[in-house]
């Protein structure tokens, strides 16, 4: 039986899925859009179509502006399969998938990869005990069952989600401990550099007086805000019992029962890795992000990436990706012309010309810490599915250990059920940095299907 065929499959129903799903629609594109989730949204939208005007409120303006998106695609003549798991996509531009037990094939003219992100490993002493979790998964739960923590609670990090975190938390009564910024002072000056492309563009001056309130109400509500903290590390024998850290050579402790960790967050490459496309380390970002050219199209022919899978740009953003990449995508299937398509195109990389113009200053003012990428500790483990130890790391590189993959053999590194995707970038640095290398040189894991579990018995069943 031959797979099901459309014009453009599209992978990710987040806003850069459906932005991209919309604009391919309207160009007359047969379209399929795939999502592991069983509602529409992606992680910034999360729940957007079930969430009620006091969700709205509470989680502020930026996820209620996903709901005109969301109620637009509903009304969309897209095939939209909820809680389908794509396990495999190849150069041919095949898409595996399992839904409902069940595996299935779909073939496309092209692929549009709207993978998102996930958020950066933050390996530091204490963060394997029970009662530490990213700040990501704090707003998730917020988003997807309106819970909050039933204790005082620690903010620990650095970006821009953990102030926003914080004030969600402040409009649904929940009390914050302390929110702990390893941004220091030598951070922000490096930041104002950048500060004059920012305040010339409009969106930029919305995000930054965005920023600057959320850190005013923060500051009314008299949470403990410490800057510049350095040596995080959570104490506690079985669980978490608080968060220790130095500022300006003073220690701190916390206590605290559930400590939330954020240092940003990278593309999801788990797809394009596997596709074998080529891909750069961003010396700005700190990840590996695809290679792509204006349509956002890998260097594995037909197949794009639009969205913060190909780089860390943020909601509004990415969207504008995802219709520019449908755009470019009807163009090379002939179904109109450039030139016909240039006003639209042409408005659409103005604004997102615009929506980007706060990257740099964002990236610079919330790089990461070495030492919150490479644990100095021995003893602090950096693959959590297989308990490998940065120590562990040091010493296959001694016994001539060269990458990731060659640290599979030596301790199964990257080997348990997440394949690498809350070890990998640690993995590649903290083996680069023991080798004196660049990250370019160490490279990568390398990324085999299924990129979801899968049985024997479910694959017998693909249609």
């Amino acid at each position: 039986m031959k797979p099901e065929l459309f014009d453009v499959v599209i992978v990710g129903a987040g806003p850069a899925g459906m932005g991209a799903a919309l604009e391919a629609s309207r160009a007359g594109l047969s379209v399929a859009l795939l999502d592991e989730q069983e509602q529409i949204g992606g992680q910034i939208y999360r729940n957007i179509t079930q969430a009620t005007p006091d969700r709205h409120t509470l989680l502020g303006p930026d996820y209620a502006a996903g709901a005109a998106l969301a109620r637009a695609f509903t009304q969309a003549p897209v095939a939209y399969l909820a809680g389908a798991s794509v396990w495999q996509i190849t150069p041919e531009r095949t898409v595996h998938f399992l839904k409902d037990g069940m595996a299935h094939v779909f073939s496309a003219g092209r692929i549009i990869l709207c993978s998102g992100a996930y958020e950066r490993p933050m390996p530091i002493p204490g963060w394997t005990l029970p009662g530490v979790m990213t700040a990501g998964a704090g707003q998730i739960l917020i988003k997807g069952a309106a819970l909050v923590p039933r204790h005082p609670v620690v903010l620990a990090g650095c970006g821009p989600l953990l102030y926003l975190l914080a004030w969600q938390y402040l409009q649904a009564g929940q009390s914050i401990a302390a929110l702990v910024d390893t941004t220091t002072r030598q951070d922000e000056l490096r930041a104002g550099r950048q500060l004059l492309r920012v305040l010339l563009s409009p969106p930029g001056r919305k995000q930054l007086a965005k920023g600057a309130g959320l850190l005013r109400a923060i500051r009314q509500a008299g949470v403990p805000h410490f800057r510049g903290a350095r040596n995080l590390a959570v104490v506690g024998e079985t669980v978490a019992e608080a968060l220790t850290f130095s500022v300006n050579e003073q220690r701190h402790r916390i206590p605290a029962r559930l400590v939330l960790l954020h240092q940003g967050i990278v593309p999801n490459t788990q797809f394009t890795q596997a596709l074998r496309a080529e891909h750069h380390w961003d010396k700005t970002q700190l990840c590996w992000t695809p290679v792509t050219d204006q349509w956002g199209e890998l260097s594995v022919p037909g197949i794009h990436i639009a969205g913060d899978g190909g780089g860390i740009v943020g909601a509004t953003a990415a969207e504008l990706q995802g219709r520019l990449a449908a755009l470019g995508v009807a163009v090379r299937l002939e179904r109109f012309s450039l030139k016909s398509a240039g006003s639209r195109i042409g408005q659409l990389r103005q604004e997102l010309k615009h929506q980007l113009s706060i990257r740099p200053f964002l990236d610079t003012l919330y790089r990461p810490l070495d030492a919150l990428r490479v644990p100095p500790e021995d003893d602090v483990i950096v693959c959590r599915c297989e308990e490998v130890r940065a120590g562990d790391l040091r010493r296959y590189v001694a016994l001539g250990c060269l990458g990731p993959n060659q640290a599979k053999s030596f301790g199964r590194c990257g080997m348990g059920p997440c394949q690498g995707r809350l070890c990998g970038l640690t993995v590649s640095e903290t083996i680069a940095q023991a080798r004196g290398v660049s990250p370019v040189e160490v490279g990568y894991y390398r990324i085999r299907p299924p990129i979801k579990p899968i049985t024997l018995a479910e694959l017998a069943t693909e249609r």
